[in-house]
């Protein structure tokens, strides 16, 4: 264990975050940059002294669950948290399972993407993060259960075929994708629960993906060109790009059209309709 540099990365790591980062009110009185370490200790679930102790170089070697603590109050990628790890003379445990916190320049990111229809998804292929184009393009996400935000689930198990992958084409590239996705998940975090009950759930009631999970192929792909049928905007012809999220096993899914076309105008007409049910008007109409 390095006391002084594991001191020195804490410190670091804390006064580079924001209370905002954290869901902590941001006050006036602040003295130091970043957060105080009472916010630190109590985000972590160990004492305030024990902390400090640790900041002054003075504290007894940290447990692996101490560090997996400070790791996540900290809001330290995967490298910084092997890091941590190190510095306290200890062997990293492997990650649980995925991470469902998007970072926030992530989240700023999606919130400037007026014309494009963008989501986050984890390792497990959990929606985690949306725009409000997303939202009117697919389904507004927020009021589905988080445990049913799932796009594998959906495109196994859906009871309507027509609609398990929001009507667009390529539903069995998708297929193929996803299953191998998941695999390499499954490999990748062998103690989630999550991801052996989905693949337990998906095996037992579907054909489809108990055939290609038996393959046991693995196949990536993050350039796919769609046609999709929206009910409220018609037919759109758009293409579909995937960017990793370094450190976080997480992808950005971004739906764009060709400016000036008219699924590109179709597009801006939805940032506009939202959500709301337009069917029912139309029909009036």
């Amino acid at each position: 264990m390095d006391r002084n540099d594991l001191a020195e990365f804490l410190r670091t790591m804390r006064e580079r975050l924001r209370p905002q980062n954290v869901g902590l009110p941001a006050g006036t009185a602040r003295r130091t940059p970043g957060l105080r370490r009472e916010e630190v200790a109590r985000l972590a679930h160990i004492s305030v002294e024990y902390y400090a102790r640790l900041e002054q170089a003075r504290g007894s070697s940290p447990s692996p669950r101490v560090l997996g603590e400070l790791a996540r109050a900290l809001r330290l990628n995967t490298d910084e948290r092997s890091h941590l790890f190190e510095l306290a003379g200890v062997v990293p445990e492997s990650l649980a399972g995925p991470r469902s916190d998007v970072p926030a320049t992530v989240l700023n990111l999606l919130e400037h993407m007026t014309d494009i229809a963008a989501f986050v998804v984890n390792a497990r292929y959990d929606v985690i993060a949306w725009n409000s184009l997303a939202a009117a393009l697919f389904e507004d996400f927020s009021a589905v259960p988080p445990a049913r935000r799932n796009l594998i689930h959906r495109h196994f198990l859906d009871p309507d075929p027509a609609t398990r992958h929001y009507g667009m084409t390529g539903a069995e590239e998708f297929g193929r994708l996803a299953v191998g996705q998941l695999r390499t998940a499954a490999g990748r975090y062998p103690r989630d629960p999550q991801i052996r009950t989905m693949v337990k759930t998906l095996y037992e009631h579907s054909a489809e993906f108990a055939e290609l999970w038996d393959d046991h192929h693995v196949e990536t792909g993050f350039h796919h060109y769609k046609t999709m049928r929206h009910p409220v905007v018609g037919t759109l012809q758009l293409n579909c790009d995937t960017l990793a999220v370094p450190m976080r096993d997480q992808y950005l899914v971004c739906f764009t059209a060709e400016r000036g076309s008219l699924s590109h105008n179709a597009l801006r007409l939805l940032s506009v309709v939202g959500t709301q049910d337009m069917t029912a008007t139309m029909d009036e109409g």
